[in-house]
């Protein structure tokens, strides 16, 4: 039996960095023109963009969690769907080299998912991506009798919402323990489609923003968001917001966590992935709160001091670094 298995998305990814990506911050103009955040990176139509060295490495939520759980000495698989070629090749290599058992479906005719992440300076970046084979899971493509660990942590992309139900419903009944990122996919299916999936969650991670979305409290409104969390999750919600830190709700206690201080913002790609890693892998140590916040924030840090999405993942030595004994953390009672 596995400590942990994920479930999701694998991508090969290559990064290129440049001072000529421009980050725009105009919400006036920019919204009108079809950016919603009304920000966009920019760079000269027409022209030649020097960049620095193309760096490639894996990705996808599956495989930036696998990598950081095997890391933390967990025995690991990650349950994913490659393209027949070279890149899908390279995908499953990476996992057996970081000691990850990949239980890889192979999608014929295929192409493996890419993402081109283009890096403005300071961390800030776009992402273009084609899901290829990712997304792509049939009912046989899940290995029903390896679906057996203590953990399962599901970032489920574009997959087809009936198998991640029905595979979540089969790790439950095999005894597992169920963490989830849900994916835009899944927040935009709304609350009551989804409701019966989040009832079997024991850990679900959303940004405050995300939070909003699918309870449709304001996001500001943060004892409106936790209680409507609480109703909807019968475990752990866990409320990342950003430069803030995290909020957790176990239905007792509220916990709020700042954040680790990166020495270099290199690359924002995977901060969420490794926050949730760290989150889960915390809990499975060592199952209190504090601690998992505390390796949470720390892995997240340490990734975004690096080009690529888990190639910063902590390992259990670089961990135990006195640089991240201690995070600011308040704990209070529910009202």
């Amino acid at each position: 039996m596995f400590d942990i298995l994920t479930i999701g998305t694998a991508t090969w990814d290559t990064f290129l960095s440049s001072p000529l990506f421009k980050v725009l911050r105009d919400p006036k103009h920019l919204e009108k023109l079809g950016f919603p955040t009304g920000e966009a990176e920019c760079f000269a139509l027409g022209s030649k963009i020097e960049t620095g060295q193309p760096v490639a490495t894996v990705g996808g939520g599956a495989v930036n969690t696998a990598i950081a759980f095997a890391r933390q000495g967990l025995k690991t698989a990650a349950l994913v769907r490659v393209g027949a070629d070279e890149d899908g090749k390279a995908v499953i290599a990476a996992l057996k080299s970081e000691r990850v058992v990949p239980l890889a479906a192979v999608g014929k005719g295929e192409g493996t998912a890419r993402s081109i992440v283009l890096l403005a300076p300071g961390g800030e970046r776009t992402i273009l991506v084609y899901r290829g084979a990712a997304g792509g899971f049939a009912p046989r493509d899940i290995p029903q009798p390896k679906l057996k660990a203590r953990w399962a942590y599901v970032a489920p992309g574009n997959i087809r919402y009936d198998i991640i139900r029905e595979t979540i419903a089969t790790l439950k009944k095999n005894g597992a323990r169920i963490a989830m990122n849900p994916s835009r996919e899944y927040l935009s299916l709304g609350e009551m489609r989804t409701k019966e999936l989040y009832r079997m969650l024991d850990v679900v991670f959303m940004n405050r923003e995300e939070a909003a979305e699918l309870t449709g409290v304001p996001f500001k409104n943060e004892p409106a968001l936790f209680k409507k969390l609480d109703a909807l999750v019968s475990g752990v919600c866990v409320m990342t917001d950003g430069s803030h830190g995290a909020l957790v709700s176990d239905g007792k206690y509220r916990y709020a966590a700042g954040i680790f201080k990166e020495k270099k913002l290199v690359d924002r790609t995977g901060a969420g992935d490794a926050f949730g890693a760290g989150f889960i892998a915390g809990l499975i140590q060592k199952s209190d709160i504090s601690f998992a916040l505390r390796m949470a924030s720390a892995n997240a840090t340490s990734v975004v001091e690096s080009i690529g999405a888990a190639t910063g993942a902590l390992t259990k030595k670089q961990f135990g670094d006195r640089r991240w004994k201690y995070l600011d953390l308040d704990v209070e009672p529910l009202s």
